[in-house]
Formats: structure tokens, C-alpha cells, sequence
């Protein structure tokens, strides 16, 4: 509902009262207005003068909505690269697929890494294992055979564990001992079967062991400790080597038995030499020269036999090899 029309005059009086006509002063200059003016222009100076560069402005003016938007998108920007930087790489590998599964679509069995052609370290040393290494072997080391040599050079060499499980086929396997079964004895003080514990009546055999291995036929020649059940599977098809302990009786007898015989052959041939001497002498002297002659034979023959005894002692051979028990 309008105003009422009084109110509406004196609206429009007071507009021509402050307004370009009005009450006018008969007193006013036009120099008045222009000290205005220069007062405002010095007041204008004295503040660029005393304003500081990096001050800013009584009245800053709002920032446009554009700038807010960008500085908004660059903190969630470094938010979110310090989350995958926290995270690891399968981690932020699964963030992404599921993030790519949320836009696009599909199904996390597509994504699935196959374990078909996974290998642990026990596969890599079983596909380069090597029963004995030779330097050929050691030529071209990949870090697989470097793994291989490495666990070979930590087993002990001297006898064996075997396999006897398939004996009747002829077919048996052995592998050298760990620090483990050294320490319990096993394949020296118990049975080397690797399927036997027994302590009584080891015997030490020595087998010719060939094999294939990397598509190439080798021979080792190993020892092993079985009890007699095992060692009647080991010789199941044909006789194996028994390694004996020679005792030191026996190995002095074998050396006392060829000088023997070097002493009788010596005896022999001076017997015949002097023999043909006392021939000659009997033909050119009389039976008394003979008699004497006989007489000094058998004292040269007398005085000879040490020396040869000494002599054949001396040209025996080496001194026997004392054997220090284990």
C-alpha cells in the first residue's frame, strides 16, 4: 500500500535541499574548492610515502572463488601423496585397482596375481643342486648357483646318508651329511639308512656311486656305515667293497714277508758262487789246501750273513705307518 501523498512532498524537498539546488550561500568561493582539492591530493602522497612495500592495503579485497577452488584442490593433492607415500607398494598397488574397479568396473578375481610360476629359495637350490662341484661347474655363477655352492660348501663330505627304500630295483640315493646329523652321529656312529637308527654292528662300505645329474653321467666314490639289515640291502644284487681296519700286527708281517724271500734268493746265489769256487781250488791245490781253503769260506761265510741280515733290514722299505685311532 502506497504512502500517504504528504509524505512523499517532503521526501522530494529534502532531495532539492542537499541537492544541486537548495539553499545557496552568496558568501562562497570557487577558491574554497580548490585548496580542498590540493589538501586531499598531499594527504593522498603522504600516504604512498609512508606506506611499507610489503604492507598490505587498509581495504584487501575479497578473493575470487576461482583461487579458492585451486588452493583447495592443492592440499588434497599433498594429502594424498603423503598417503601413498606411507603406504607400500602392494598396498598402493591394491588402492589403485580398487579405485580402478570403483570407476570402470570389473571384478577383483581379473586382477589376481597367478602363484603358478612363484619359487622359494629350497626350489632354486633343488634345480641347482650339485652333488660334487667341480671348476668347470663354477664357471658362469648366477646367483642360483651362487645359493648352491654356498649350501654345498656347509655340509661334511666324509660319509654319506642313504636312501635304501628302493633296493630291490637297484636304485638307491645318497646325500652328504648336515652339522645337524654330524653332531648326533648319524652315518657314523648310527646306521647311514636313512630310515634306521641302530647302533651295533656297523660295517663301513665303499660304493661307487653314479649318477645323472644336469643330463650328465658321473661317478663318486662314497662311504657308508650300515647295520647288517641295511648292508644285506645294499648288497641285495651284487657284492659291495668292505672297508677293514688294518691292524699293526698284520702290516708288519706283509713287510717282514718279501725280505724273507730277498734273503733266501741271496743265500742261494752265494751258496752256487762259492760252490764253483771250491771246484776250481780242489782241481789246482791239494786236499789239505782245500780243507784250509773250506775252513776260510764257511769264516768269510760266517762274517757275511750279519752284514747281509743288516743290509736286507736297511733296503726293506719305509718304517711301518702307526694308525692313530679316531
Amino acid at each position: 500500500m502506497p504512502p500517504p501523498f504528504s509524505s512523499i512532498q517532503q521526501n522530494n524537498d529534502i532531495k532539492d535541499i542537499h541537492g544541486a539546488g537548495g539553499y545557496d550561500s552568496d558568501f562562497s568561493d570557487d577558491d574554497g574548492e580548490g585548496d580542498s582539492s590540493e589538501k586531499a591530493r598531499e594527504r593522498k602522497r603522504e600516504v604512498e610515502i609512508l606506506q611499507k612495500p610489503f604492507e598490505k592495503g587498509r581495504h584487501s579485497n575479497v578473493a575470487h572463488r576461482s583461487l579458492h577452488s585451486c588452493e583447495v584442490d592443492r592440499e588434497e593433492a599433498r594429502n594424498r601423496r603423503a598417503h601413498l607415500i606411507s603406504m607400500n607398494a602392494f598396498e598402493r598397488h591394491k588402492k589403485f585397482v580398487g579405485d580402478y574397479i570403483l570407476y570402470y568396473g570389473g571384478q577383483m578375481a581379473d586382477f589376481r596375481r597367478s602363484a603358478a610360476k612363484d619359487k622359494t629359495d629350497l626350489d632354486v637350490l633343488r634345480e641347482n643342486h650339485r652333488f660334487l662341484w667341480r671348476d668347470e661347474d663354477e664357471d658362469d655363477m648366477t646367483w642360483e648357483k651362487e645359493i648352491a655352492k654356498k649350501y654345498y660348501d656347509k655340509l661334511f663330505k666324509e660319509y654319506c646318508i642313504a636312501d635304501l627304500s628302493r633296493y630291490k630295483e637297484n636304485k638307491f640315493g645318497f646325500r652328504w651329511r648336515t652339522e645337524n646329523e654330524v653332531v648326533s652321529g648319524k652315518g657314523q656312529f648310527q646306521c647311514g639308512n636313512k630310515h634306521c637308527g641302530k647302533e651295533e654292528g656297523l660295517k663301513s662300505w665303499e660304493v661307487n656311486f653314479a649318477y645323472v645329474e644336469h643330463g650328465e653321467k658321473r661317478n663318486a666314490l662314497v662311504k657308508l656305515r650300515l647295520c647288517p639289515e641295511c648292508s644285506f640291502k645294499l648288497n641285495y644284487h651284487h657284492k659291495r667293497k668292505e672297508v677293514k681296519v688294518k691292524r699293526k700286527r698284520k702290516i708288519s708281517e706283509e713287510n717282514e714277508e718279501p725280505t724273507k724271500k730277498k734273503k733266501k734268493k741271496r743265500r742261494k746265489s752265494s751258496s752256487h758262487s762259492k760252490k764253483d769256487r771250491h771246484k776250481k781250488q780242489n782241481d789246482l791245490s791239494t786236499s789239505s789246501s782245500s780243507s784250509e781253503s773250506e775252513a776260510q769260506n764257511s769264516d768269510k761265510e760266517a762274517g757275511n750273513e750279519p752284514d747281509s741280515q743288516s743290509e736286507a733290514d736297511h733296503w726293506r722299505g719305509p718304517a711301518p705307518a702307526v694308525e692313530e685311532k679316531s
